[in-house]
């Protein structure tokens, strides 16, 4: 599986450069990385097929799409079986509240972020969805007062 430190110093530019605008004209973006219009769009469906670009999104504002109440969540679960891990794992893709989650190595199995819009979703969303699954043994919630710093992008050393 090739890597980023494999590709050349113009792949890493549009790679830096779609992070920053998906939106970008190919003819914009050619003339950012320095190269005519054709190569670079073959560069970039090479990068798309080749994996390093995976998708293209539009990110919302939580505010404005009613989920400004953003939060951490340790699980720990009952038992560390595979079919518990599996079981849970399925559970976190039906959440639509659930915006990320990573089984993680440490004092807990995994940790969960959330998006809702205030306390009382919150709330209903710990006592309802939460509670309902039978794996989790304890949870630990950490809510977000302020996003210091919220990236989207990796960093790619041209």
């Amino acid at each position: 599986m090739k890597t980023v430190a494999e590709l050349d110093r113009i792949d890493r530019r549009i790679l830096n450069a779609l992070q920053k605008n998906a939106r970008i004209a190919n003819v914009e973006l050619a003339r950012q990385v320095n190269l005519t219009p054709t190569p670079c769009l073959e560069r970039v469906r090479r990068l798309e097929k080749d994996g390093f670009i995976t998708d293209y999104v539009a990110l919302i504002d939580p505010i404005k799409a009613n989920a400004a109440l953003c939060a951490y969540i340790e699980i720990q679960l009952v038992s560390s079986t595979t079919e518990a891990f599996k079981r849970f794992n399925q559970q976190m893709l039906d959440l639509p509240e659930v915006q990320e989650c990573q089984m993680v190595a440490g004092g807990f199995d995994y940790l969960i972020k959330i998006r809702v819009a205030d306390m009382a979703h919150y709330q209903r969303f710990l006592g309802e969805k939460l509670a309902s699954i039978s794996d989790i043994s304890q949870t630990h919630t950490y809510v977000v007062i302020e996003d210091v710093k919220s990236e989207t992008a990796i960093q790619i050393n041209v």
